[in-house]
């Protein structure tokens, strides 16, 4: 970057040091760069200028050309708004800001002819336009961006400032006229003529003035290939990288234990989807180079049994493997499953959380650092600097998106020679958040169910269907059948009038009693033995109905449950409610996920609650959750700031994305290491890159 583009935005004329400052904490400008790739969300065509007569309050943004007048601040101390009257030849309407009137009402004149630029209200059976933007028409026929019109992101506390998207705009402006500005090239001309693209410096001004709609539609595809050719430059760079610097551990080996397991002691026939990524993995972990595998897999379809398996063949080539799991609940479940499948096998299995006792966890740093615990199970408490391996050859990770980068690689870190990683999810992840959040990873889906499954029917249902509901619960148990009751949140909230755990579990003691029904509780707020001790009474068929938070979201395997009731299911997202579906559907009997819900919902809590009745495939719901909320809300990610794209957009853009990896991925077959001298511009630019978040990485 040049040192011009470097330049603090306090420098830029019409900005100063004190709007600089709100630039900084309202939309993170801190430089001319930061604010040249602040771009419009959208544009909107102001070439034609409609007549007051011809407004309706369902039009989109429009323009009206009038005199203004009759300009007054109306409402007492905090409820202060500045109106003005617009007219033509036609009729009047009324204008309205309620953010920095003052500065607002000291830049216009009355008896002036404006263009007015806005979304029409009605307001008292008036047309009105709230805030809308001013031009002097003869400023306006001179300005080529109020033509195509660039609109921009700003907070209410901007606007009351006086900076709103038409300072914006002409900040924007000013940078790009500057004589100064340059802007190297960042794509090689081979890349660029391949798929007809813009030169940098052309599509950076076009995204913001656009010349007309064909060529914002070129500038756009520009800037969003780079964006994603980057991303995924760099993922790809690091998964060649890896094979390249770590050699890893060669499980050349399928002795034993592996066998022993498979023909003896596997309890069901593995599903074709299981024996292709078992397939995938040891082809992996024979190759000589540290394995980085991600493995998806809807609720249910089996991960816990390719992961074992997958230690197994560690253990047949003499090292040591560990799952890390991100709740004390998980990876007790997936210790209880690992014993019970190998209880008659020569294998030690270990459990570590930070329940286990000081004298156990003693016992187990012992034994571990002796090789005398093959498999330990645990949470985060496997990467605490106590916990040491004679020989740790495989590391899996459980709901990984659970955990930061710095605590998977304090468990990569447990080895001299790198183990082999294997990530899980029961998370779906849609296709194109896949490439760009593991794109340095390998993927395997498990995308096939175990046989004499049944699909989840799921049903919508209202309070005024409560009682029908309760009688079919009754039926349920009266069958031998157990019932999950899940609740948003642990007591009452003034402001929400969800249906809350406490009320929940009281009424259902009162609808459900003893003795010839037992309701148990769990929550997050309990202690860790508590609800360890609710749990194996609801595992151990000692509990009919088990009245929930969203704590029993991932790893209760408890097939004799049929039943899922979620209260207040509009307030959950789509990934939670299917999570939460698929606690039951793991035994042979017909389950059932019933939705309960208000009849008040906003539209997208209706399109969420219509796509879990319409079908199971977690994979269509991660693609529907990735429309409805944006990457920003799935797996964490607006935490981590993993997915903090300018310009493209994951949920429409997948064609782009594909396109700009294929060209990374080809690119690095040619050339791994970008020496070619047509290739500078590229690594250039990575090295400028590098300050990027790390993309998916597992070390």
């Amino acid at each position: 970057m040049n040192d011009f583009l470097s330049t603090p935005l306090a420098y830029l004329k019409g900005i100063g040091p004190a709007k600089a400052e709100l630039l900084q904490k309202e939309l993170s400008l801190f430089t001319f760069h930061d604010l040249l790739f602040h771009f419009p969300y959208r544009h909107i065509d102001r070439s034609k200028v409609y007549k007051i007569r011809e407004l309706q309050a369902d039009m989109p943004y429009i323009q009206v050309k009038g005199v203004l007048s009759n300009l007054r601040t109306l409402g007492t101390k905090g409820t202060e708004r500045l109106v003005a009257e617009l007219r033509d030849e036609t009729g009047m309407i009324e204008l309205v800001w309620f953010q920095g009137h003052k500065w607002i009402k000291d830049s216009l004149k009355s008896n002036q002819v404006y263009l007015a630029f806005g979304k029409p209200n009605a307001f008292n059976n008036q047309i009105n336009i709230v805030h809308p933007n001013l031009d002097d028409p003869e400023d306006a026929a001179n300005k080529k961006y109020l033509h195509i019109m660039p609109l921009y992101h700003c907070t209410e506390r901007m606007k009351a400032r006086g900076i709103d998207a038409k300072a914006i705009m002409k900040w924007i402006n000013t940078l790009l006229l500057d004589p100064r500005l340059q802007m190297a090239e960042t794509l090689s001309q081979e890349i660029m003529d391949d798929h007809k693209l813009l030169g940098r410096m052309q599509a950076i001004q076009q995204v913001h003035f656009p010349s007309n709609l064909a060529v914002l539609a070129q500038a756009n595809y520009r800037l969003k290939f780079e964006e994603f050719f980057y991303i995924q430059l760099k993922l790809l760079r690091y998964k060649v990288k890896r094979h390249q610097l770590f050699n890893g551990i060669k499980l050349a080996q399928i002795g034993e234990q592996f066998n022993s397991f498979f023909h003896e002691h596997l309890p069901f026939e593995l599903t074709n989807a299981q024996k292709r990524v078992l397939k995938e993995i040891r082809l992996d972990v024979k190759a000589g180079f540290q394995m980085n595998r991600l493995v998806q897999g809807d609720v249910g379809s089996g991960k816990t049994v390719v992961a074992l398996m997958s230690m197994l063949m560690t253990l047949d080539n003499g090292y040591q493997a560990c799952m890390m799991a991100p709740t004390e609940i998980l990876a007790n479940q997936h210790f209880i499953t690992i014993s019970s499948l190998v209880k008659d096998m020569a294998v030690r299995v270990k459990l570590l959380t930070g329940s286990t006792s000081a004298k156990e966890k003693r016992l187990i740093y012992a034994a571990l650092e002796a090789g005398e615990i093959d498999i330990l199970v645990g949470t985060h408490a496997l990467i605490e600097s106590k916990v040491n391996f004679k020989n740790l050859g495989m590391a899996i990770v459980d709901e990984q998106h659970r955990f930061g980068v710095e605590q998977r690689a304090r468990l990569w870190q447990k080895n001299s020679k790198p183990p082999h990683v294997l990530v899980m999810t029961a998370t779906p992840i849609p296709r194109t958040l896949a490439m760009t959040l593991y794109g340095d990873l390998d993927t395997s889906i498990i995308d096939e169910l175990p046989a004499g499954r049944k699909p989840i029917q799921t049903i919508l249902r209202y309070d005024s269907s409560r009682l029908a509901i309760y009688g079919f619960l009754k039926n349920e148990i009266s069958k031998g059948r157990q019932i999950y009751m899940v609740y948003p949140l642990i007591e009452e909230s003034e402001k929400m009038d969800y249906k809350n755990l406490v009320e929940g579990y009281e009424g259902l003691c009162k609808e459900f009693p003893e003795p010839k029904y037992q309701v148990g509780i769990v929550h997050g707020r309990m202690k860790a033995h508590e609800k360890d001790f609710e749990m194996q009474r609801f595992i151990r068929g000692e509990t009919n109905i088990l009245v929930a938070t969203t704590v029993i979201e991932v790893g209760v395997n408890v097939p004799n449950a049929s039943v899922m009731v979620i209260e207040s299911a509009q307030k959950f997202g789509l990934s939670q409610l299917h999570q939460l579906r698929g606690r039951v559907g793991r035994g042979a009997e017909q389950s059932y996920c019933i939705l309960m819900s208000d009849f008040k919902q906003s539209a997208e809590a209706k399109q969420r609650l219509k796509t879990m009745v319409e079908t199971n495939d977690g994979f269509k719901i991660a693609e529907a959750d990735l429309k409805l909320r944006g990457p920003g809300q799935l797996e964490g990610t607006a935490q981590s700031g993993v997915l903090d794209l300018k310009i493209a957009d994951l949920a429409k853009d997948t064609e782009i994305l594909a396109q700009a990896r294929n060209t990374a991925q080809a690119l690095l077959d040619k050339d791994p290491e970008l020496k070619s001298p047509e290739n500078a511009p590229i690594l250039n630019y990575q090295r400028i890159y590098q300050k990027t978040a790390k993309w998916g990485r597992i070390y």
